[in-house]
């Protein structure tokens, strides 16, 4: 009897390598919320996420959710602003009135998406430069992107930073860990698999055996390996 490829039992919607809802707190995106502000209420683990989430009661006495900002405490005033006056800490403002060399996260991509860029623990985006309508700021991995000037953040690193510096030490560890955000774990190698598991499986020692590049097209239980790349090799 056969079996379902891999990476043909990930398309499904229900399944092994689907991400459990009930892992996440919750939605985080910024909201219609706009010249108001709110205080913390508490700070919980979400073990889909590598922040941890402040919980903020607004004025309206709606909660929120929103990813901690490193330095952060219960009974911490959050605002939501546009004034130049209250870059402080925590507080969520268009990109465009941050002044240069302050840190931001959870960037909106396009005015009013809700904040898509730069949401891991510990991590942060610095604001370079400012012109008429646009905003040139530094991601974590060192790339310059220009925004919109009217795109929001949060003033601030986000808070888990320092979690890599502990080790996993045991495999059981990292599995669930990978397995609280639906990645695959541990990545067996193609070629040491069987031809029933995979395209690359079997032969009398590991070796792909065939041109490892496929079309993008490619069906799901073909499509592994180089897919639709432009060249490969040496430059």
């Amino acid at each position: 009897m056969g079996k379902n490829l891999i990476q043909q039992r990930r398309g499904r919607t229900r399944g092994r390598y689907t991400v459990p809802s009930h892992k996440y707190r919750g939605n985080i995106q910024y909201g219609n919320d706009r010249n108001t502000k709110g205080v913390v209420e508490g700070l919980i683990h979400d073990p889909g996420r590598s922040a941890p989430v402040a919980q903020v009661r607004m004025e309206n006495n709606k909660k929120v959710l929103m990813i901690a900002t490193e330095g952060t405490s219960v009974g911490r005033e959050v605002k939501f602003t546009a004034s130049k006056a209250d870059c402080e800490l925590g507080n969520i403002m268009p990109i465009g009135n941050v002044p240069d060399g302050y840190p931001i996260y959870n960037i909106e991509i396009t005015p009013g998406d809700g904040g898509k860029m730069v949401r891991a623990g510990g991590s942060g985006a610095y604001v370079i430069s400012h012109d008429a309508r646009k905003t040139i700021i530094k991601l974590p991995s060192g790339q310059f992107k220009t925004l919109d000037s009217l795109c929001r953040a949060t003033v601030g690193i986000a808070a888990g930073g320092g979690r890599q510096e502990k080790p996993f030490m045991k495999a059981g560890k990292k599995w669930n860990a990978q397995r609280g955000k639906g990645r695959n774990y541990p990545v067996v190698r193609g070629v040491a698999m069987n031809p029933v598991d995979h395209p690359h499986g079997g032969g009398s020692h590991q070796h792909v055996g065939k041109p490892s590049c496929v079309s993008r097209g490619a069906p799901p239980g073909r499509k592994v390996g180089n897919i639709a790349a432009r060249r490969t090799g040496r430059r």
